[in-house]
């Protein structure tokens, strides 16, 4: 049997908002000792939160982008890992204060997620002919792409958190 697109839009979305309220349950299990400290690379659990706040921000936009058939300006700072774009938003997003990011991040993800809810099921895999390199880049590649993100952060913030 054939998922429909409405079908695969929603469990696109629910994907994000199950990872993203597993990533909350994460951090709100870790000291206020752990929200400082580096644990991934250079980044403190802060900064991938403002990364996460970051990217929710720049997929609302390249969604837009997308849409009206143009390649998003994120694709502007690809480089492995896209560690050049991701230095930026978390520069742009961190806050000191923990609860105001963790604040950030709500809204952030529920502004992606409530602008997805208005968007046709079936523009998630439309073609609109924006291509990176050979790929074709659609809605629904952008937020699989985020997700996946998102799953491995949980997974590391989990094991951080286990760590100590």
């Amino acid at each position: 049997m054939r998922t429909t697109p409405q079908a695969k839009k929603d469990a696109i979305i629910s994907g994000l908002i199950e990872v993203r309220r597993k990533i909350l349950d994460a951090v709100a299990a870790l000291s206020p000792a752990q929200h400082a400290p580096i644990f991934l690379g250079s980044w403190s659990v802060k900064d991938l939160l403002a990364h996460l706040v970051g990217w929710d921000v720049t997929n609302l936009k390249a969604i837009k982008a997308v849409r009206a058939g143009k390649l998003p300006d994120f694709y502007a700072y690809a480089d492995r890992d896209w560690k050049t774009y991701n230095a930026r938003l978390v520069a742009r997003y961190k806050k000191n204060d923990f609860g105001e990011l963790v604040s950030s991040l709500q809204t952030a993800h529920q502004r992606l997620i409530d602008f997805l809810q208005a968007v046709p099921a079936e523009e998630f895999s439309q073609d609109t002919g924006v291509r990176f390199k050979g790929i074709k880049v659609t809605i629904a590649y952008l937020l699989k792409a985020e997700l996946k993100d998102e799953q491995v952060h949980h997974a590391q913030i989990e094991a951080f958190r286990r760590s100590k």
